[in-house]
């Protein structure tokens, strides 16, 4: 199992290449599924554990999929299969979004009920609802869903809460029917703008994106596409704190400063210099004490989840007291108990934290929990004061792409003992 060892007190300076977005690919690699023509990705993040298990999930249904460097090819190899294999799914929740165009177009889907992270129970009813709403019956049987229609049909849904996942399933099956599916409360995340414009390439009509009501207006055959996958937005934010916790100077290449509006505001409330341009984002340490803002997090536009526990490791190092507020997970402060141990000051009630600053963090073991809790906790011990060793690197893995490396370049003190390289920790 592999580790990072770091040593920490060293600001990140220089420039830094914002991978393609995870979440973006991978519904946009599932999508390749409404097709029987060739479709080629560029930007794709091919280095991340989802996306690979991406590429073996499309495989299993049918598909060949070909990739080099950040260019991915789907072509049809088999016809496609509409049983999803449970040693997939369970490694990946994005899993079940293979539900939305195998159902729309064969009628019936068999998926396992998807596992994931250890952030929260995050059920798909949400989903299941949608479908029913087109005419889809649902059966479970042995631990898995079945959803089956004779003719799903094109109409009218609304999402009792905005769920990314279920807007993006929704979106891919009404790009198969053959008529206007509307989705009303539908999430408005730049990765559900960007499936959008990829099913618009693939000749689907979408309108709406970027709001919360979304027009779909499909057909039953959909051509081929090439097309570039948008920058990493949460990958971006990462490297925003990382560079403001080490009061470090860091130039982000590719990131688009649009997509992380809310994420710069609270930043520079904090005392954080930040410039923008077209699609670069600088970030620059004042060297000055870090103001405490206070966060709540929520659907998009709104302070994103994903970076809700690299804000607490920021806030740790700030001059007063803060609270986080957790809206959309009911279980995403595990990484609170481990900051701790880094001597942070934390109280944990329910879906609040009270952080309490301290001058400095300091070097400790510590064990990631899953994606961006492990991210948290990295940009803390490359904050830190010594030593740190970071366990269950897998979960950060399935994330960030090459992240030792590029953080590596900016000038932080990590290594990767027991991969394939056979990188020796540092002593």
């Amino acid at each position: 199992m592999d580790q990072f060892f770091i040593d920490g007190g060293k600001p990140l300076k220089g420039g830094v290449k914002i991978s393609g977005s995870k979440n973006a690919a991978l519904p946009i690699l599932i999508a390749t599924l409404l097709t029987d023509e060739v479709c080629v990705i560029e930007n794709v993040p091919v280095l991340l554990r989802d996306i690979r298990t991406t590429f073996q999930l499309l495989e299993s249904l049918g598909k060949k999929v070909i990739s080099q460097n950040s260019r991915v090819t789907v072509k049809p190899q088999a016809s496609l299969k509409t049983h999803a294999p449970y040693d997939l799914v369970k490694q990946m929740r994005a899993s079940v979004l293979v539900a939305g165009p195998l159902l729309a177009r064969f009628g019936v889907v068999r998926v396992p009920i998807p596992g994931g992270c250890s952030i929260g129970l995050r059920p798909i009813d949400i989903h299941l609802n949608g479908f029913k709403a087109l005419g889809a019956r649902e059966l479970v049987d042995q631990g898995d869903i079945i959803l089956s229609s004779r003719e799903l049909s094109p109409g009218r849904v609304r999402l009792k809460f905005p769920s990314v996942g279920a807007t993006e399933n929704l979106m891919m099956a009404a790009a198969a029917l053959n008529g206007e599916t509307i989705i009303e409360n539908a999430a408005r995340e730049p990765e559900i703008e960007d499936l959008g414009r990829f099913l618009i390439s693939l000749g689907a009509k979408v309108k709406g994106l970027g709001h919360s009501r979304i027009s779909v207006l499909g057909k039953p055959v959909l051509h081929g596409a090439r097309y570039s996958v948008i920058a990493d937005r949460l990958e971006a934010g990462t490297f925003m704190i990382a560079a403001a916790a080490t009061q470090g100077h860091v130039e982000l290449l590719g990131a688009d400063p649009t997509h992380l509006k809310d994420p710069i505001a609270k930043l520079r409330a904090c005392g954080v210099k930040i410039k923008t341009g077209l699609r670069k984002i600088t970030v620059i340490s004042n060297g000055k004490a870090l103001k405490p803002i206070s966060i709540k997090t929520g659907p998009y536009p709104e302070f994103p989840t994903d970076l809700q526990a690299l804000w607490m490791t920021l806030m740790c190092l700030s001059a007063g007291k803060s609270e986080v507020e957790e809206t959309i997970f009911e279980n995403r402060f595990l990484h609170a108990a481990e900051l701790l141990r880094m001597g942070a000051s934390i109280s944990v009630h329910g879906n609040h934290a009270r952080i309490f600053g301290v001058k400095k963090l300091i070097g400790a073991p510590i064990m990631a929990s899953d994606i961006r809790g492990g991210a948290a906790l990295l940009v803390a011990a490359l904050a830190a004061e010594g030593h740190s060793v970071l366990q269950r690197v897998y979960h950060i893995d399935r994330g960030y792409e090459k992240i030792e490396d590029k953080l590596s370049a900016l000038g932080a003190l990590i290594r990767r003992a027991n991969d394939s390289r056979k990188i020796s920790p540092s002593s």
